[in-house]
């Protein structure tokens, strides 16, 4: 009976041993290893370059205004409209100039008669001095009687002066070739001094108006040659950096940087978002700069991180501390070495411990 016991026994516990080895194998089965891309760490310490964020306007714009008040007759143009320069654009109401105006030019009339007769007198009175016909006090009223009918004609001329230049702002022309890219107004409005009445581009020269840190700006050369990518059109385009501010006291710390746009069959327009990027030359003699692609990146919430390999072959995400932007890549400060790789896409999810198969 022992011995049977003890067989019993035996066949019970290689059973147990049996299903239990089973039931490891299916665990094993029910984790498939994720496939993975790697990639080596990019280091570079020599051409690199600054990307700042811009925006495309055109080189000449102008907001036209007025510096009289009135009712706004017309408008004679559309946005997107083309124009010339000189061509009306808009017409404000001048009655109340036209009435100044005919009162300027009724008191020029007087000031010329008042003129001509005090003029009459002076020279009379001159000749008759001459002949001891007339005493000096006598010639030295008439000679200020005819300067001050001299000074009343020149006031009243100038007078007309002022108000033929204030009809140039009741008719508001282009002041070059362009579009007309917004209208603010329109008629039975009132026009008023300062306020912008239409807007007007020429889009035969575009600029880029971007703005560079303080710890960047020194690196930037004017008439340097730079790449400026539009995003809504993705496309990349020359440019030359024509301006570069030298202060930053009402731009908080950041320096504004024109860029002229080479002419292109590109479709640019006033408005567009643009990445441009700086060429700079930066040499280190202690580390080499660690570049890695932003498309890279897990960001949880204001983390920045990377999924690295571990020597078991499982997934390692490791906390990262960033830098500055170089295209489509990012500089890393800590948590990544040169001679480490990482992982650049997957084909499943991605966590702490998983597995992975590197493809």
């Amino acid at each position: 009976m022992k011995i049977i016991y003890k067989i019993t026994l035996i066949s019970i516990f290689l059973l147990l041993f049996s299903c239990g080895k089973k039931e490891t194998k299916t665990h094993i089965n029910n984790n498939p290893k994720t496939a993975v891309k790697v990639s080596k760490v990019i280091t570079n310490n020599n051409s690199l370059f600054i990307t700042t964020s811009g925006k495309i306007q055109a080189v000449n714009n102008a907001d036209l205004s007025t510096r009289i008040m009135g009712f706004v007759n017309k408008t004679h143009v559309n946005i997107g409209d083309k124009v010339k320069k000189g061509q009306l654009l808009i017409s404000i109401n001048n009655a109340d100039l036209q009435a100044k105006n005919a009162q300027v030019n009724a008191g020029i009339t007087e000031a010329k008669v008042a003129f001509n007769n005090a003029k009459k007198d002076y020279t009379r009175f001159k000749n008759l001095l001459t002949k001891n016909s007339a005493s000096q006090k006598e010639m030295d009223d008439m000679t200020a009687r005819f300067k001050m009918a001299k000074a009343r004609l020149e006031s009243a001329n100038q007078m007309k002066n002022e108000v033929s230049s204030q009809f140039k702002y009741t008719n508001l022309t282009a002041p070059f070739n362009g579009v007309i890219t917004a209208k603010n107004i329109k008629p039975g409005d009132m026009a008023t001094p300062g306020k912008p009445l239409i807007s007007i581009e020429n889009h035969d020269i575009f600029e880029v108006i971007t703005m560079i840190p303080e710890n960047e700006i020194s690196k930037i050369q004017k008439n340097i040659e730079v790449n400026v990518l539009i995003k809504s059109i993705n496309k990349t385009i020359k440019g030359k950096v024509t301006e570069i501010s030298h202060s930053a006291k009402n731009t908080g710390g950041q320096y504004i940087v024109k860029i002229r746009l080479n002419k292109t069959n590109t479709n640019v327009l006033s408005g567009m978002y643009t990445a441009v990027q700086f060429p700079i030359t930066k040499k280190t003699t202690t580390s080499d700069i660690i570049l890695i692609p932003k498309k890279a990146i897990i960001t949880r919430g204001q983390l920045s991180g990377i999924y690295t390999v571990s020597q078991s072959k499982t997934a390692i995400l490791r906390w990262l501390r960033l830098g500055r932007t170089f295209g489509e890549n990012i500089e890393v400060l800590s948590g990544l070495s040169a001679n480490e790789s990482y992982i650049i896409s997957s084909e499943g999810k991605l966590y702490n411990g998983v597995s992975v198969l590197i493809k």
